[in-house]
Parts: C-alpha cells; sequence; structure tokens
C-alpha cells in the first residue's frame, strides 16, 4: 500500500510515520504493552503493512532502567519479522535518537562526549539489527556543555561511518541556527530533522518549524495529539474544533489534528504514537484529508493558549560566543 510522501533528506516517506515509544512501557500508563511483545510487533506489522515508511524509536525508550534499549530492540525484531518484500523494507527508515542516559534507581542525565555517541551509535545497531543507523537524532541537549561541543561531537557519527544522516531533537531556533552554520543543510550533508514537541496544545518554538521550511528539513512533532496521556483531550481541545469537523466528516478527532498538522507546514511529518493497530490506522486516515480554508480558520482560531516551555528546556547550554 502507498501513502501521499514527504521530504526526509535523501528519502520520500510516508507523511506520517509510527512513534513508538508507547509499545515499550512509556508513559507507566502503558506498561501493559511491556508483557504484550507479539502485540507490539503486530502494530509495527500493521503500520508497515498500510506504507507507514517511518519508524521512530530512541535508546532510552525501556520499561526500567535495566532494560535500556528495549525499544530499539522491538522495532528490530519486528522490521526484520515483516513480511514485506526486499523493496517494500528498502523504503523504510528507521530513525532512533541517544544522548539521555537512565541508570540505578532511575536516575535521569545526559551524556554528549565523542566516546558516548560512538557507543551509544554502535549499540543501538545491534538493537536495530542494521549495520548502518539510517537517522540518528541528539535526544536532549546537556546544559552543562556548550552547545557547540556537543553538536560538533555529533558530527563524528557520520564521519565515522556509524550513521548515514543526522537529526536534532529538542532544539531552539537559534541552535538550529548555529547547528545548520556548523554542519550544514541537508543539501550540503548537515542536519536532515528536527524533532521537537508539537500539537494543538503545545506550540513553543514554532519559529523553528520555519527556519525549516527555508533550508529544507523535516519537521517532526513528538506528541503531535498532545501526547500519549493527554491524547484522549483531543475532542475537548480548540473549542472542539477537531471534534466537531470530525464529526461533519466522520472521521476521528485525532484524523482532523493529523490534518492540520500535515496543513500547517510542508516540512510537517508527525510520529503519532500507538498501542493499538485501530490507532495507527485511523491516524493515517489524516493524510489525504483536504481541510477547506474556513476549517481552518476555525481550529486556528479555537486554539487553545500556549503551553509553558517544557521544564526540562528552561536549562540549555552556554554558546561559545
Amino acid at each position: 500500500m502507498s501513502l501521499p510522501t514527504r521530504t526526509l533528506g535523501p528519502w520520500k516517506v510516508s507523511a506520517v510515520g509510527l512513534g513508538c515509544m508507547p509499545l515499550s512501557g512509556m508513559p507507566s500508563t502503558k506498561a501493559a504493552m511491556v508483557d504484550n511483545r507479539a502485540g507490539a510487533i503486530g502494530v509495527i506489522h500493521a503500520a508497515l503493512d498500510a506504507g507507514v515508511t517511518l519508524i521512530d524509536t530512541a535508546d532510552i525508550y525501556a520499561p526500567s532502567w535495566k532494560t535500556f534499549g528495549h525499544n530499539e530492540s522491538l522495532v528490530g525484531e519486528a522490521f526484520s519479522s515483516w513480511s514485506g518484500s526486499s523493496e517494500a523494507k528498502s523504503k523504510v527508515v528507521i530513525a532512533t535518537k541517544g544522548g539521555i542516559t537512565r541508570g540505578p534507581g532511575e536516575s535521569w542525565g545526559r551524556a554528549t562526549s565523542k566516546d558516548y555517541f560512538l557507543r551509544a551509535a554502535e549499540a543501538s545497531a545491534l538493537r536495530l539489527r542494521v549495520d548502518k543507523i539510517q537517522l540518528w537524532h541528539h535526544h536532549r541537549l546537556d546544559p552543562e556543555v556548550s552547545f557547540e561541543t556537543q553538536f560538533e561531537n555529533l558530527l563524528v557519527l557520520r564521519e565515522r561511518g556509524l550513521v548515514e544522516h543526522l537529526g536534532v531533537s529538542n532544539y531552539s531556533a537559534e541552535q538550529l541556527r548555529r547547528a545548520i552554520a556548523i554542519g550544514g543543510s541537508p543539501e550540503q550533508g548537515g542536519v536532515i530533522s528536527v524533532q521537537n514537541q508539537f500539537s494543538a496544545r503545545y506550540r513553543c518554538e514554532s519559529e523553528v518549524i520555519e527556519i525549516c521550511e527555508e533550508n529544507g528539513i523535516a519537521y517532526l512533532p513528538w506528541a503531535p495529539l498532545g501526547g500519549v496521556t493527554l491524547s484522549s483531550n483531543l475532542a475537548q481541545e480548540a473549542s472542539g474544533a477537531f471534534s466537531e469537523i470530525g464529526k461533519i466528516k466522520d472521521l476521528s478527532a485525532y484524523a482532523i489534528a493529523i490534518a492540520w498538522l500535515l496543513h500547517r507546514s510542508p516540512s510537517m511529518l508527525p510520529i503519532p504514537g500507538a498501542t493499538r493497530i485501530e490507532s495507527i490506522l485511523d491516524s493515517l486516515t489524516g493524510i489525504s484529508l483536504s481541510l477547506t480554508n474556513q476549517e481552518i480558520a476555525h481550529i486556528e482560531a479555537s486554539l487553545p493558549p500556549d503551553s509553558e516551555l517544557d521544564a526540562e528546556l528552561v536549562l540549555q547550554p552556554p554558546f561559545r560566543g
């Protein structure tokens, strides 16, 4: 099955990808999925069968610090066991992330040295069952290390041949500008994607989207439906605009939200999470949906006040000057 596509660096991938985090029991409300590995793999298979060609994971996605890498192993097993043809498999891009640490007692931290990045990428490749990672995102910046040092260390992954392409996550507009100045645009072999939180309820750092459009960088909004713990409230958000339009079109509020995101920018490439086959298939119905100017205006006028910046992003690394 073929879906409408969008550009992600050198690839054309489905305009909506699959975010696999909840399949590893994150947050704890999805813990039941950890004991249902066959069901989790079934969700990934269903997405691939439906034409999804972008799968998103991260080394940190796991039910506990002792099971670090759980989600990558799950994705690796699911992709290896998928019945798709060799041609179909060649069109799939698997993206992962690194740079966040977890230790005993669920102690969370950051690690951004060259050595850590190299070891993290090597471990991720083993878990994903690939020789080279197609797309590796730097998951979170370390506020204790200069921005430039962290980004330069990231570039080593491509220089050493461990990854094909690099992306960044949770970056501000100024950080993205500096990353492009240091590493270049996609055409110059630099950053090809940004993975930031963005949804109807969270629209911080929207200037990043404009920079992505100007430079041909894909923008992968995480939690595009508001996050797995809050997405059930989507129908009541934006004064019910998503729900209202959905009822008229006989579609879910979630499908309308996906259509709204895709309409908002040609760089937008949502990666909604799913723990049920029905959920990802429902999100895909928003790909080909055309919203009228009146419907877009209704949604935009009804958007709730923007949320405050994520507390984890308040402390930022210094620039060299």
